[in-house]
């Protein structure tokens, strides 16, 4: 896997993916587009989400909706590194297995998601989920 990230001007920086993509960062603490901490952030949500979806569906689960609401908390000295993060996965869909839901959500963390596992090796890293009628 391959990627660059350019230099535009002031502190906003265009990142390109060897896929062919472009994302625009701000390090200037997201006053443009998102800094890089929180592309990090939304990339654990992304992964984490891909997981979920993809081990509720295998579990031939109904599934209609899933979506990652993620709070953090870093230093407040650089580096200001997380210290925490918390992934709230909402999923929604018909019948859900509550003990299915659990499961992948928890599976998800602890085994699947590469972003969350090397988060996690200096963080705290807690999940917790709700199911809502689709």
């Amino acid at each position: 896997m391959q990627a660059q990230v350019k230099w535009v001007e002031d502190m906003t920086f265009l990142g390109q993916s060897n896929s062919g993509h472009s994302v625009v960062m701000d390090g200037n603490g997201g006053s443009k587009a998102p800094s890089p901490m929180e592309m990090v952030l939304m990339a654990a949500g992304g992964c984490s989400s891909v997981d979920v979806v993809d081990g509720l569906k295998s579990a031939e689960q109904n599934v209609t909706g899933c979506e990652a609401q993620l709070s953090a908390t870093r230093r407040d000295q650089a580096p200001k590194l997380f210290t925490e993060v918390n992934i709230h996965f909402v999923v929604a869909g018909d019948d859900l297995d509550e003990s299915v839901v659990a499961k992948v959500t928890a599976d998800s963390l602890e085994k699947y998601c590469s972003v969350c596992l090397m988060l996690g090796e200096g963080i705290k890293m807690t999940h917790s989920y709700e199911i809502v009628a689709s």
